[in-house]
């Protein structure tokens, strides 16, 4: 394009006065900038990137576009860190169980443990986690990952640094609920209780109403069924999204362990586990803090609301939870699970209370979950509350899934309550509700 330009200036100026061609040469430079960034602009919806010598136009929100620019955010990217320095992010859970954060310069020394790590404050009157006359909210630091978000060549890693909230005196927050897990989980070492978590998110078009894949103010033409699992431009949205944010946990060392779509288009799921106790919290927290910093970076809305779409026959999202201790993996297993399960039956109530919002529009007994009123368990019913899956009823050991916490339960929460349940006295035997009796 510039060569072409160049040459068709040349032209002109063999045919031109001075005068006129300083004028015309003064439009076409002019001309030629507008041109050579439009040129160089990433693909995406037709919209106008205004030039700041023509006048700034508000940043533009655009579902997969950035409104900033890549290329002037990389000259920043490149600028070395200091040797002696990392970046530490610490992130919290906030009162409506959003992860926020917040960065600080630490010496290096100090990022490799968690002992080294100092507490932090933050303004909690801003996060409803404190009144306003004292609002000051202390960070505990608890569980360190490298930041994929910061990558550094010179031997070090920035971190991110998943924390829990305390008082100034030293007590936790009501919204602290991972010190509430701790207490289910202490002592108990030797349970080696392993869980898996199954994530399951929807992406949304920035308006927060349309998601991936479907037309504005309507819905696909074709229902429930291609999307799982699939490929191909016309069935599989938001894969990468997916992709990226999969690589990015892996670099920061969270266990995750798979991904895959999801049975509604725009729905996504990825796998974290097994994590050991009160780690699969820590990892299950920092991977939605993650998820959501890439569809920052993607400009696509995401959400763990377990249905999103209420109208017409589309799943919701749940987080399915895996568990298995020390003895339902050893022989004679598949009996402590089915000991476990019936502790779980007995206390289904207080269970639905803590596994998430909305959990009623999700659990109604369709598409792949059993109604909220009642509990079941079954060999790969994935229509039951818990399902015990072939494997462990062929192999006689192995593990459980409880299938009833929904997409936006507190992963504390859950861990810690299926803990403190199974560990709990003995309960009446149920009957399964297994295939034949579906």
């Amino acid at each position: 394009f510039f060569v072409s330009f160049v040459s068709f200036v040349s032209f002109l100026n063999h045919f031109s006065s001075s005068t006129t061609t300083m004028k015309l040469n003064t439009a076409l430079l002019a001309l030629a900038a507008v041109g050579t960034a439009s040129a160089f602009a990433p693909a995406g919806p037709a919209f106008t990137r205004q030039n700041s010598a023509l006048g700034m136009a508000v940043l533009n929100s655009i579902t997969g576009q950035s409104s900033l620019d890549p290329a002037v955010m990389q000259r920043y990217n490149e600028l070395p860190f200091p040797e002696d320095k990392i970046l530490a992010e610490y992130v919290w859970v906030d009162a409506a169980g959003n992860t926020r954060s917040k960065t600080r310069t630490l010496p290096a020394s100090k990022g490799e443990s968690v002992a080294s790590l100092p507490q932090w404050n933050f303004d909690g009157s801003s996060t409803d986690q404190a009144p306003g006359d004292d609002s000051e909210v202390i960070l505990k630091p608890q569980r360190i990952f490298a930041d994929p978000f910061r990558p550094r060549g010179d031997g070090l890693k920035n971190i991110l640094v998943m924390c829990d909230t305390w008082t100034p005196a030293g007590e936790p927050l009501e919204t602290n609920t991972r010190a509430k897990a701790m207490e289910s989980f202490e002592g108990k070492d030797d349970e080696e209780i392993w869980f898996g978590l199954e994530q399951e998110f929807t992406l949304f078009n920035l308006d927060q109403r349309t998601p991936l894949g479907w037309p504005e103010g309507g819905m696909p033409s074709r229902p429930q069924g291609p999307y799982y699992c699939s490929v191909g431009p016309e069935n599989s949205f938001g894969r990468a999204i997916t992709e990226s944010a999969y690589k990015a946990c892996l670099y920061a060392g969270i266990e995750i362990s798979g991904t895959n779509g999801e049975v509604m288009p725009g729905q996504q799921e990825y796998q974290v586990g097994p994590c050991v106790g009160i780690d699969a919290g820590d990892q299950l927290m920092m991977s939605r803090y993650i998820l959501q910093r890439v569809c920052e970076d993607f400009q696509v809305y995401c959400t763990f609301h377990p249905k999103p779409i209420i109208e017409g026959d589309w799943n919701g999202a749940g987080m399915h939870t895996n568990v298995s201790t020390k003895s339902m993996r050893e022989e004679g297993g598949l009996e402590i699970i089915k000991q476990a399960i019936y502790k779980l039956g007995e206390k289904h109530a207080e269970h639905i209370a803590v596994y998430g919002e909305g959990n009623e529009l999700r659990l109604t007994g369709k598409y792949e979950t059993a109604s909220i009123e009642d509990f079941s368990y079954g060999v790969a019913n994935r229509g039951a509350s818990v399902r015990i899956g072939r494997d462990t009823e062929a192999e006689g050991k192995g593990y459980f899934e409880d299938r009833r916490p929904s997409s936006n339960a507190d992963p504390y929460l859950v861990t810690g309550k299926i803990m403190s349940t199974i560990m709990g006295p003995e309960a009446p035997e149920l009957s399964p509700l297994d295939k034949e009796e579906a």
